[in-house]
């Protein structure tokens, strides 16, 4: 059973006895939680604990992996995305998602920022798509890196670089939510505080949910924090209650290193 003591005032995301399953093994069981808007919320656990299922359950991205099977409900602003009529080209607009290894698309970096618009509509014109392009790069901190080179290859950039490029594609399409899974994995720790002061600026604007198995870095950028294990979230409250004052005792085992 879920642990909660914070104070979640206007939830952006309700999850409610959320269940899934691949094929015969049921890989979450009975989640509930609450997801403030314009926070962060770090989704902690072991491997194979069921941390990046519960994320991908924010904007279907199971759907793609056949024999899953999801019940419960995922209110995001009052609407349960698990409906079977969810539009779900929709849903990814406005769920983005940033994953492990950076994944521009083989293009430039203009057009890997201006694919997202072009696609979903509602722009037209030279001049807009290169002002949001210029927009988006602002957003991550990489105009004044990348304003005279913005005709070259995406897949040039580096690993820190390529990252920001994939946030500033969600921020291209105007997503309100985004879903970070191990974001920092693949870059250096210079790198990755970089990323986690992005991250933190982004907030102002958007309602963030990273995957991490690096508890440090949950501790710095998160507002609460869910633990999960086995398929259950064990708990979820404010970051610093978790770590500071956990009220299940597996909690405490993770978080002080005696299992995971």
């Amino acid at each position: 059973m879920i642990t909660y003591g914070g104070n979640l005032d206007k939830p952006k995301i309700q999850v409610s006895n959320v269940n899934l399953w691949y094929s015969d093994f049921q890989a979450l069981k009975n989640v509930h939680c609450s997801l403030r808007e314009r926070s962060i919320t770090a989704i902690i656990g072991p491997s194979g604990c069921g941390k990046s299922t519960l994320l991908r359950a924010l904007n279907r991205m199971n759907d793609l992996i056949e024999g899953v099977r999801t019940t419960g409900e995922v209110i995001i602003d009052g609407n349960n995305i698990l409906d079977p009529g969810t539009d779900l080209v929709t849903l990814r607009k406005k769920v983005g998602m940033v994953f492990q290894r950076p994944n521009p698309f083989p293009l430039s970096i203009y057009e890997n920022i201006v694919f997202g618009p072009k696609i979903h509509g509602g722009v037209r014109g030279k001049g807009h798509f290169e002002s949001i392009v210029e927009e988006a790069l602002h957003s991550v901190s990489l105009w004044d890196e990348l304003k005279d080179k913005l005709h070259t290859s995406a897949l040039d950039l580096s690993l820190e670089q390529k990252q920001r490029l994939c946030i500033a594609r969600l921020i291209a399409v105007k997503s309100d939510i985004v879903l970070m899974d191990e974001p920092c994995s693949a870059l250096d720790p210079q790198a990755t505080q970089r990323i986690e002061e992005l991250i933190r600026e982004l907030k102002k604007n958007y309602t963030i949910v990273i995957v991490t198995h690096n508890m440090q870095q949950a501790a710095r950028i998160s507002d609460e924090t869910g633990f999960m294990l086995l398929g259950e979230l064990i708990e979820f409250d404010k970051t610093e209650d978790i770590f500071t004052k956990p009220k299940e005792k597996s909690t405490e085992d993770y978080i002080t290193g005696r299992f995971g």
